[in-house]
């Protein structure tokens, strides 16, 4: 019961950080919802439907996917500003396993990157993006586990960074050529070997893929746009998954003992 209420405590203490941080809620929601509410309309209107494929529905489930894991794997950034103020210092001195307290910041930006998903969703629908209330309620947990599987991403990403400073640097190199490797915004169909050997390694693939298995399931007479099926998407996750929280928060935690 301690090891839960450590985890639970960090993981409220996250979302109450967002509510109070309205500089990052602007940041966190302007971004996204204009890609949603602009790139994907003037696509549409600019292309078409090349191959029937609808671009405006395809760029806003690329989106939603990519915010929510991008958002929790961003949001452990914050796991190195609590060490450079000595926050996790306090939390290592009390009688809680470390594993419970990157289990708990985990979940805890998995928690605040839910709120993002939902103001995509109001406005996909506001634009007309075809969705019934059986699509939203089989996104609920597939946007749960591409969030959890984004903070794990970031916990082994963080580990191996020293600084605050050091990891906004890298973090951009880290996730903006998956934006395009994922297929957030283009079909990732007969891509060049070198970038299709490329995109089978970015994370984020994955986790498009499979909201897109989910959405386009729902949505039987529209082109479908993933590029695998649902149980491999989901198989590769769960491996990516494993290896990424048992190296990085076994290197974050010995990076501790360390200090």
């Amino acid at each position: 019961m301690t090891e839960l209420s450590a985890i639970l405590a960090i993981a409220h203490r996250d979302f109450v950080k967002l509510l109070r941080d309205r500089a990052r809620i602007v940041s966190d929601f302007a971004f996204p919802l204009l890609l949603v509410a602009f790139l994907g309309p003037a696509l549409q209107a600019g292309f078409g439907s090349p191959g029937g494929l609808n671009l405006q529905t395809f760029v806003f489930t690329g989106v939603l996917a990519q915010t929510v894991w991008q958002s929790a794997a961003l949001g452990v950034i914050s796991l190195i500003a609590d060490r450079d103020e000595d926050f996790s210092q306090e939390i290592f001195v009390s009688p809680i396993s470390r594993y419970s307290i990157v289990v708990g910041k985990i979940l805890g930006e998995s928690l605040v990157a839910l709120p993002q998903a939902v103001a995509i969703v109001a406005v996909g629908l506001l634009l007309g993006v075809p969705f019934s209330l059986a699509t939203i309620i089989a996104l609920v947990p597939v946007v749960c586990v591409i969030a959890v599987f984004g903070g794990a991403f970031g916990i082994l990403v963080l580990s191996n960074l020293g600084s605050q400073r050091t990891a906004n640097q890298i973090f951009p190199f880290i996730m903006l050529p998956q934006f395009f490797l994922a297929g957030v915004f283009n079909p990732l169909q007969n891509l060049p070997w070198f970038l299709d050997v490329l995109s089978r390694v970015a994370p984020m693939r994955y986790a498009v893929d499979l909201l897109r298995n989910v959405y386009y399931g729902f949505q039987p007479a529209s082109v479908r746009a993933e590029v695998s099926s649902a149980p491999a998407n989901l198989a590769i996750i769960g491996a990516m998954f494993a290896v990424f929280i048992v190296v990085g928060t076994t290197l974050f935690v010995r990076s501790e003992r360390n200090r």
